[in-house]
């Protein structure tokens, strides 16, 4: 049997990640392909208890060793769990978030290197890597109002980090894709949702 293919969808807050995972999701589906639609942290059982420690209470619960250590073991569970299962049944996986977003977060943001974080990864998951990450990318103007609309109905502790930390990220996130050119993909997130959803199916055509 083929092994399936693993696709991730990266980016700073609000800039649409689970609008695209569920259309991908439909718009696969469409073509007879099985797709694992997951996020992280979460996507199985231990992984989305963590995900609760992880994503509750104030900015400040955790420093970013704490969180790297809390991720990298959600992570653990959902690739041993999740991942690793569907891509064997050839299954595609859609995740929102993955190892890149710990990069990001707690590397860009909170200063953790790069090799620590990586190191983690490969003991915990096995140094698992997507076959295709895609960069969500807003400008900063519309990034801001996007999350002060979210910030209003209830921001998590994620997305509750100050401006510069955000602006940190962003700055992370460019870094990683412009490194790794052959597996990540930039795709502007500012234009309507369904066109979004249009660019990214087509670099995955190739591979239906």
């Amino acid at each position: 049997m083929t092994r399936g293919r693993f696709i991730t969808l990266e980016g700073g807050e609000g800039v649409g990640k689970s609008t695209q995972l569920r259309a991908l999701t439909a718009a696969l589906e469409a073509r007879g392909v099985e797709v694992v639609a997951t996020r992280e942290p979460g996507g199985s059982a231990g992984a989305e208890a963590i995900r609760t420690l992880l994503m509750e209470g104030s900015d400040d619960r955790w420093d970013a060793r704490s969180e790297a250590l809390l991720f990298a073991a959600a992570r653990a569970d959902h690739v041993a769990r999740t991942i690793r299962p569907a891509l064997k049944r050839g299954a595609w996986v859609l995740c929102d978030r993955f190892v890149d977003s710990s990069r990001a977060y707690q590397g860009g943001g909170g200063g953790i290197t790069d090799a620590d974080l990586l190191t983690l990864h490969g003991f915990g998951s096995q140094g698992l890597l997507p076959d295709r990450t895609f960069l969500l990318t807003l400008h900063e103007g519309e990034a801001a109002r996007r999350l002060a609309v979210r910030d209003a109905a209830g921001a998590d502790r994620m997305g509750s980090k100050p401006a510069d930390y955000q602006a940190r990220l962003a700055a992370r996130f460019a870094e990683m894709a412009a490194a790794e050119p052959d597996r990540w993909r930039v795709v502007d997130a500012g234009r309507p949702a369904d066109a979004v959803t249009a660019a990214i199916m087509d670099e995955l055509a190739p591979w239906l």
